[in-house]
């Protein structure tokens, strides 16, 4: 059954951060708000959390986990960022986006895509998320919360447990976020292409 820990919007207590980073390191599956909507989250290395995710959203291999960054620092680790690129993501991180990108050999061949090499990195803009990855000291592993049969993201921790109290490990509360996605461009080809419109705004892409 899960735990269910009430965090502060704006000054998240650092003992349930902690707490929740435990959780994580531990094998487990977490529930955590964003600034897009809910997403579901485990640890980077972790395949058998990894497939537990996989399975609550009933979604095949095909599906790519989104790797939650602190800064975009991190995301250069992760993902091989020009000069162009940098400065698309200096200008537009942290916020509503994911960035498909080159991956480098920090990326689990199981994490990207098959065929491109790429993979999906974003940083979100809220404090109880940043704060737990500043704890982690290293991205999550993350897909948004979206129910089997769904079109519509969660964006509510009582939902949430009232659903998924038993297939989740942890679920933090901060209230109630959005409901849209996050808005998903393609830098991996030069200019950047959409494949997914949704919270973040498309202007600063020449997308609108």
């Amino acid at each position: 059954m899960a735990q269910f820990f009430t965090v502060h919007a704006d000054n998240p207590q650092p003992r349930l951060i902690k707490q929740a980073a435990t959780i994580i390191r531990d094998g487990g599956v977490i529930a955590l708000p964003t600034d897009s909507s809910y997403a579901i989250a485990c640890h980077l290395g972790d395949k058998r959390a990894q497939d537990k995710i996989r399975t609550l959203r009933a979604v095949d291999d095909k599906h790519h986990f989104t790797l939650m960054c602190r800064d975009l620092s991190e995301i250069a680790v992760y993902a091989r960022v020009d000069n162009q690129q940098f400065r698309l993501l200096k200008a537009n991180t942290p916020g509503s986006y994911t960035f498909i990108l080159e991956a480098t050999r920090e990326v689990p061949k199981r994490l990207q895509h098959p065929k491109r090499n790429t993979i999906g990195l974003r940083v979100p803009d809220h404090r109880i998320t940043l704060a737990l990855l500043a704890e982690l000291d290293e991205p999550l592993l993350t897909m948004t919360l979206i129910l089997p049969g769904e079109t519509m993201p969660m964006h509510e921790a009582e939902a949430i447990r009232d659903q998924l109290e038993h297939q989740l490990d942890l679920i933090l509360d901060a209230g109630a976020c959005g409901v849209e996605p996050t808005t998903v461009i393609d830098l991996s080809h030069g200019e950047p292409q959409l494949l997914r419109a949704g919270r973040g705004d498309l202007a600063p892409f020449g997308l609108d």
